[in-house]
Parts: structure tokens; C-alpha cells; sequence
């Protein structure tokens, strides 16, 4: 896993530059009633969702305007429904800011994740899907596991608070799966509705259970059905590579190629869901504000807890009225000259907190992308870390044995550029 950086040795910074903006893309949980409704001033905001509602195959204006709670929780509606409020904010704000270079190894001053089927948001953004694919793909991908949510009664709870390493431990135990581990102490534990219930009654110490609103336990074994059909679905697309620096759920780690975008967009439906990871690799990066596209609000509240004491500044668009200062926002990324955050080296970081087990790897070693550099061990698990990109081993910056946290740098890697 390669979290990329840049910027002279030994200087733990990912650009180099006054200003590093995020953009996240909230997913399904978002939504709220009448949603859309202070937004429907904005120009062309109607045409968009009508038309938008006709590629999804739903009335979203309607929708998100006099749907009560009930209505827009439906996963085959309101998958469609968020993605495409975000993608239309996005777009009245002249769509995201800076250079579009299709290469890993080119300055990047914005980077994107989404949460869910966010990153279908975020893959519109960085350019590796259309408006229209995206859209589609999503309203494909909610009807696809609102079938699978019909067929075993399932859900999912959050479980606020707590020792981390109980609460997975706890999860186990009832034989749930942790779906979504979003950081700000915010795990989501998903499975059959018996085991949720025991859960709620039994509570690792010191945390909170709370239901969710949600269909079934998306992002487990339970929507494998999904997950093939999608599978059948997408070599349709074509995919381009992403034009910005574009975070990925699994793991956190950058993705720069346009199918591995889109195989990691199937495989999401049943894997969980790694936002921690995303807000670790913010944070190394170097990131210094944070606009979430609308509906918005939960990611915000995850990263203000995770950074608590820091000084990035995060904004949640939650009405028009944000929109002037997320343009002050993008306008003072936009100013910095190009030079000042092309990357000379990467970082590899830690994905999780644990123990670190370096590969035995000489510094000086040329690297193809995908080359193991060891492994870092915790209570409940073993990640692997690996090389996003070819390049040459310049420096460990750890040894076996020590203890790192998620987004403590590992290694560092000087990138291979064709000339």
C-alpha cells in the first residue's frame, strides 16, 4: 500500500505548499428529507435532477424535495440520490480545482475520497467516470443490493466509543462483521438482526450501540449477489485514469489506474469499508481543508474528531450559504504555482497502529509497483504493505519491531518517471 507524498527529505509532507485541499463524497446514511429543497435555486439545479432522475430510472427531484425518511431510505433510490447531489454541488462550484495530468507521478493539489458509494462520486471527480456512468453505475449498484437485502434479513449498528480492539472483538464474538470503520471512534458492525440485537444488549465497555436506518448489511458476504452482478456489468465502462489523487475505502491507499478504480468499486459491495484509513492518508498528505460535497455533515464529523487539536479546516457544505467560503477555499489552492508541490519522492506509511515488520529489502532496491515491504501486525490483525508504484527504495524509516500509527511513514521511495 503506497500513500503517496513529496517534497525534500526528511520533510514528513506529502506537497509542499501553503495550501492542500480535500474533497469528500458522503454515501448512503447521508441523506435527509427534503434535501434538496434549498439547493433548487441554484441554476439548472431542476434540469440536472430530472435529468439525472431519468438516468438513474427515479423521480430523484421529487425525491429529495417531498420524500419523507421512509421513502429516500430506500438503497435503490437513495444511492442515486446522493450521488447525484454531490455531483451537482460539485459542478456549481466549477467542478474541482487544479491541473488535470494523467499521470501518478505529476503534482496534485486536490485529493478526493467518498464514503461508500461515494467513491463513485469521487471517480466522477477525478475523471475516471463520466457524470452519466457514475450515475448509472449507482442506481445499478443500489437496485442490485436492494435485491440482496431482500433476501436475508439483515442490518447494521454503530458502535460509538470503546476500545478499539474490544469493539472488533466484540463484533466477532456475535458473529457480525465490522462493514465500515470510519475513525472518530466509529465502528459499524453489520450482519443478522438476532446478533445486532445481542450486541445492543451485551456492549463492549465504554461504547455505544445505535441502529441504523439501513436496508441490510451492506458491505459484507450478504451482498455477494450484488457484487456479481455488478461484476457483469462493468466491463462495459471505460474507464480513464484519475486526473487528481483519488483515496480508495479499501485501504486508504491511492489509486492510479482507471480499472483498478472500477474493480475496486465492485469489490467494495462486499468488503468493508476503511475510511479511517482515507482520514490517515489526509492527514499524512499534508492536508490543510476539507470541503464534503452535499448531503453533508457525517464525514466532517468523523475527520473533526479523528484531527480533534488540529488546525485543518473543515468545511461541510450543509447549505448555499457555504458555498462562498468553499469557493474562498478553492480559490486559495488554486493559487499555488505548480512547482512549489511537484513530488520528488513518496512516503509508504502505516495503514493501521501496530508493529512493524520490514521485508528484507536493501535500500538502494529498483521496485515494480506491487512489491511487498513487510507487514504490520496489531492484536486483531496482519496488513500487508506494499509498493503503489515502481521506484527505488531511498530510505526505512523504521525497524523491525517498532510500534507505528496509522499514517506513520514506513518508508521512502524515490518514483521511476518514464522519460
Amino acid at each position: 500500500m503506497l500513500f503517496v507524498g513529496a517534497g525534500r527529505p526528511r520533510i514528513p509532507r506529502a506537497w509542499h505548499g501553503e495550501h492542500v485541499l480535500a474533497v469528500l463524497a458522503p454515501g448512503q446514511g447521508a441523506q435527509k428529507p427534503g434535501m434538496l429543497t434549498d439547493w433548487l435555486d441554484l441554476p439548472g439545479a431542476e434540469p440536472f435532477f430530472r435529468w439525472a432522475g431519468a438516468i438513474a430510472d427515479a423521480d430523484l427531484l421529487t425525491l429529495g424535495t417531498t420524500g419523507d425518511a421512509e421513502a429516500i431510505k430506500d438503497t435503490a433510490v437513495t444511492q442515486p440520490l446522493v450521488v447525484a447531489m454531490s455531483l451537482f454541488i460539485a459542478q456549481e462550484l466549477g467542478g474541482m480545482p487544479g491541473p488535470v495530468l494523467h499521470t501518478p507521478h505529476a503534482g496534485r493539489d486536490v485529493v478526493i475520497t467518498g464514503h461508500s458509494v461515494g467513491e463513485l462520486t469521487a471517480a466522477a471527480l477525478a475523471g475516471v467516470l463520466s457524470v452519466e456512468a457514475a450515475i448509472a453505475l449507482t442506481a445499478v449498484r443500489g437496485r442490485a443490493m436492494a435485491r440482496s437485502c431482500a433476501q436475508t434479513p439483515t442490518g447494521m449498528s454503530a458502535v460509538l466509543g470503546g476500545d478499539p480492539d474490544e469493539v472488533l472483538a466484540a463484533i466477532e464474538r456475535h458473529g457480525l462483521v465490522p462493514a465500515n470503520r470510519n475513525g472518530g471512534g466509529q465502528v459499524v458492525a453489520a450482519g443478522a438482526l438476532d446478533a445486532l440485537a445481542a450486541l445492543k444488549a451485551d456492549p463492549p465497555a465504554k461504547a455505544r450501540i445505535m441502529p441504523l436506518s439501513v436496508a441490510g448489511a451492506f458491505h459484507t458476504h450478504y451482498m455477494a449477489s450484488a457484487r456479481e452482478e455488478l461484476e457483469g456489468l462493468v466491463g462495459g465502462l471505460r474507464p480513464t485514469a484519475p486526473s487528481r489523487l483519488l483515496l480508495s475505502n479499501a485501504d486508504g491507499a491511492a489509486v492510479d489506474s482507471g480499472a483498478e478504480v472500477v474493480s475496486r468499486l465492485v469489490s467494495q459491495v462486499t468488503s468493508p469499508v476503511r475510511f479511517d484509513a482515507c482520514l490517515a492518508t489526509l492527514r499524512g498528505l499534508g492536508v490543510t481543508a476539507v470541503l464534503e460535497l452535499p448531503p453533508a455533515g457525517a464525514l466532517a464529523g468523523l475527520a473533526k474528531r479523528e484531527w480533534k487539536g488540529s488546525d485543518i479546516e473543515v468545511l461541510a457544505l450543509t447549505s448555499p450559504a457555504d458555498l462562498d467560503r468553499a469557493r474562498e477555499l478553492i480559490a486559495a489552492e488554486r493559487g499555488r504555482a505548480e512547482a512549489e508541490h511537484s513530488p520528488d519522492w513518496r512516503v509508504v506509511v502505516s495503514p493501521v497502529r501496530g508493529t512493524v515488520s520490514p521485508a528484507d529489502v536493501p535500500e538502494g532496491t529498483r521496485l515494480p509497483a506491487g512489491s511487498p515491504l513487510g507487514c504490520i501486525r496489531s492484536r486483531r490483525e496482519e496488513v500487508n504493505v506494499s509498493a503503489g508504484y515502481d521506484g527505488v527504495l531511498a530510505e526505512w524509516l523504521v525497524h523491525d519491531g517498532d510500534l507505528v500509527d496509522a499514517g506513520d511513514p514506513i518508508a521512502r521511495l524515490y518514483p521511476e518517471v518514464s522519460e
